[in-house]
C-alpha cells in the first residue's frame, strides 16, 4: 500500500435516505452515511435502472473476409450528436438481464441470437449510482425481420468489421464510454473462446466450455 491506513474499502453505515427529484428515468436521492471515523456527511445519488447491451459478433466465414459486430447508431440528447453503439437498452423491472438483450437486439436490429452469453456486468459510476451495466456476446445470429422501435427511436443499423470498431472507439461517434466497457468485455471472452479451441485430428476446432470464474487467469 503506497498511502492510506487500509481502511479505504470499509463500508459507511447509511442512516437516512430521501427523495429530492422523481424523473422518468432516474430518481435523485440524498443520503446521510456515517464514516468508519464517526464522521456524519451527505451525498446524492441517482437512482436508475439496470441497463443491458448485447455485442452482436459474426465470425468470418465464407462470404465475409472478417469477423465483424451488428451496431446502430442514433442521436444522443445527451451529447447532442450521433454515437456508434452495441444495441442496449434499459432492463424493465421484474426483467431478466439476458432477456432484455435479446429483445434490444431484435427490437433494434431486426436480427435474433442463437447464442446469448453474458460476458460480465460493471457500474456505471459507483461514485453516485448504484444500477448495474450488464455486457452479453450475441452469437450464430439470424436476420428475423421484426425491428419494433420505440415511438421516438430512430436507429440504423450496421455490420462493422472488428477491428475498425477497435480502431475507432473511444474517437468520433465512438465515445460512449459504457461501449468502450462492452466491448473489453467482449473480446476477452471471445478471446478466451478462442484460446479454449481444440483442433481434433480432421483439422476442424471443438469450443471448449467457459466459465466466468475461468476469466480471472486472462
Amino acid at each position: 500500500m503506497l498511502a492510506g491506513d487500509g481502511r479505504g474499502g470499509e463500508k459507511w453505515r447509511r442512516l437516512m435516505e430521501r427523495t429530492l427529484l422523481a424523473c422518468p428515468i432516474f430518481t435523485v436521492n440524498e443520503i446521510e452515511s456515517e464514516s468508519p471515523y464517526g464522521k456524519h456527511s451527505r451525498f446524492v445519488r441517482l437512482a436508475a435502472p439496470d441497463w443491458a447491451a448485447v455485442v452482436p459478433y459474426l465470425p468470418a466465414c465464407e462470404g465475409r473476409a472478417e469477423e465483424a459486430f451488428i451496431m446502430v447508431r442514433q442521436y444522443r440528447h445527451g451529447s447532442d450528436e450521433a454515437s456508434l453503439e452495441f444495441p442496449g437498452g434499459v432492463v424493465e423491472p421484474g426483467e431478466d438481464p439476458a432477456c432484455a438483450a435479446a429483445r434490444e437486439l431484435e427490437e433494434e436490429t431486426g436480427w435474433k441470437a442463437g447464442r446469448l452469453r453474458s460476458a460480465g456486468w460493471t457500474y456505471p459510476n459507483p461514485a453516485f449510482m448504484a444500477n448495474r451495466f450488464h455486457v452479453f456476446v450475441a452469437d450464430q445470429l439470424e436476420p428475423s425481420g421484426r425491428r419494433a422501435l420505440d415511438e421516438h427511436e430512430l436507429v440504423d443499423a450496421f455490420v462493422v468489421p472488428v477491428a475498425e470498431i477497435r480502431q475507432r472507439m473511444g474517437r468520433g461517434e465512438c465515445r460512449h464510454a459504457l461501449m468502450v466497457a462492452a466491448l473489453f468485455l467482449a473480446e476477452r471472452l471471445l478471446a478466451h473462446d478462442r484460446a479454449r479451441c481444440i483442433a481434433t485430428p480432421d483439422g476442424s476446432d471443438v469450443e471448449g466450455g467457459w466459465d466466468e470464474a475461468s476469466l480471472t487467469g486472462l
